[in-house]
């Protein structure tokens, strides 16, 4: 999937080895909002979780491992439940243990808390990598990123360009949640030091909830707008080091494409910029 100025399109390769693609025009009035510094990175995020989804359920159909249609309102109701899951998981659950452990250290229990968020992420991340195919999907991401650095060097949209460049890009989701995961010690530090923190467990867990919950939207966007600005700043050395534990990163959550897994990407990446394809056929949406 590729995300252009004007549309979106979607990529993939059926079993009969033909490439089929769908194209979805953007909202220009929506695109506004997601150019206001902040309030982009919650939308984009948000948004990327709905149409990733949408998406996802698309492909699988093509690919003919699927069968399903879903609704409008139960792909919202499949990302808002994703959403209140990995919260929980990723956030709420290491800050109550941290703040269990260090009642009367606030440092020490945010500086615990993000330890376990980050072991849980790298963690999850590190385990899933192992399976067949959720490599393959890590091979597409490898894909998507060469195709994206091909188009960004300004050469043609080719296979044989793209396969010379890296895998490795600053924009990467999964380095965002990297990111998201460093900016919340600062955010919930702050947060803790702004308000009184309870001694009573039932009562740490209701403040947990609701100093975490509605902070997260603030993470995701100061997060956004650092990773902006460190991919146009890699040349610079603060730039260098906030982009480098998401590109270390990528090395597990990307993998090498082949040149058909290349070709399927420079397709839905042609399509999102408006571009001509000759080797792929448009579906229904």
């Amino acid at each position: 999937m590729m995300r252009g100025p004007k549309a979106i399109a979607t990529a993939v390769r059926r079993k009969d080895g033909t490439i089929v693609y769908r194209k979805k025009t953007l909202d220009e009035k929506k695109n506004k909002w997601f150019k206001m510094p902040f309030i982009r990175g919650v939308l984009a995020l948000f948004d990327a979780m709905v149409i990733g989804t949408k998406e996802l359920i698309f492909a699988s159909n093509q690919a003919g491992e699927e069968e399903e249609q879903l609704s409008d309102k139960e792909v919202m109701g499949t990302v808002s439940m994703s959403l209140i899951i990995g919260i929980g998981v990723f956030m709420v659950i290491p800050s109550l243990v941290g703040g269990l452990v260090f009642k009367d250290n606030k440092l020490m229990a945010n500086i615990i808390e993000a330890a376990i968020r980050l072991i849980m992420f790298l963690g999850y991340i590190w385990g899933i990598s192992f399976f067949k195919d959720v490599r393959r999907v890590f091979e597409y991401h490898g894909a998507e990123h060469k195709s994206i650095y091909n188009y960004e060097m300004e050469k043609a949209l080719e296979v044989e360009n793209a396969k010379t460049c890296t895998r490795f890009h600053p924009r990467c989701g999964t380095s965002f949640l990297l990111l998201v995961m460093f900016i919340s010690i600062l955010v919930f530090s702050i947060v803790d030091f702004i308000f009184p923190v309870p001694d009573n467990k039932f009562l740490l867990i209701v403040y947990k909830i609701f100093t975490r919950i509605p902070f997260v939207p603030v993470v995701a966007g100061i997060s956004f707008e650092i990773q902006r600005w460190t991919s146009y700043h890699l040349n610079n050395i603060i730039g260098k080091m906030i982009a480098g534990p998401g590109l270390l990163l990528q090395k597990i959550t990307t993998k090498e494409p082949d040149e058909s897994q290349l070709e399927v990407a420079l397709v839905a990446l042609k399509v999102a910029l408006g571009q001509e394809v000759t080797n792929a056929v448009e579906v229904e949406n």
